[in-house]
């Protein structure tokens, strides 16, 4: 069923998500996957990710990076962020949320994922009952090519924004105004 798929939240960015609403919601906890959600695939982390992560800190949040990429490729983008991580996680595979969870000292009710993938980062969440918010896939300005899974991913997204009853279950997150 396509509800599976539907984030609780859609926003553009991870710079785009009302943090200090997230946290007087209850939420202690973020999980991020990296690639094409905080920098572009294979990238290191930029100045602007690793003040996202101090500012995450300083309010309070704990961070955990869940992702399929190995160690090396988290350590390496992990340089200048303080974040514990999951790495080969086997996304969607539920069991790697609940390891998350579990480093964090949180309940599941705690924590929400933020990822640019329905299948893998979205499903997830849903599947292990997170609470999730889908962000576009970054790509470069000029890249027009994507593959077969982003064509469908874009498909399930016109029923998404169709279906009042999924759409904002957090409230409508997306920032206002700066933080």
């Amino acid at each position: 069923m396509l509800k599976n798929f539907y984030p609780y939240e859609y926003v553009k960015s991870v710079f785009d998500i009302d943090y200090h609403k997230l946290y007087s919601l209850g939420y202690r906890g973020i999980l991020f996957d990296i690639d094409n959600t905080l920098v572009h695939h294979g990238e290191n982390s930029t100045p602007q990710i690793d003040e996202l992560f101090r500012r995450l800190h300083k309010k309070g949040f704990k961070t955990l990076l869940l992702s399929n990429n190995n160690q090396e490729r988290i350590e390496r983008f992990l340089a200048n962020i303080d974040s514990l991580y999951i790495s080969d996680a086997d996304k969607p595979n539920t069991a790697n949320y609940a390891k998350a969870v579990e480093m964090l000292e949180l309940k599941k009710e705690e924590a929400v994922f933020v990822g640019d993938q329905l299948f893998t980062d979205i499903y997830g969440a849903n599947r292990y009952g997170m609470a999730s918010i889908l962000v576009d896939f970054l790509r470069y300005e000029n890249e027009t090519e994507f593959g077969k899974r982003r064509a469908l991913e874009k498909f399930i997204l016109k029923f998404y924004r169709l279906n009042r009853k999924y759409r904002n279950r957090m409230g409508n997150i997306c920032k206002v105004s700066s933080d």
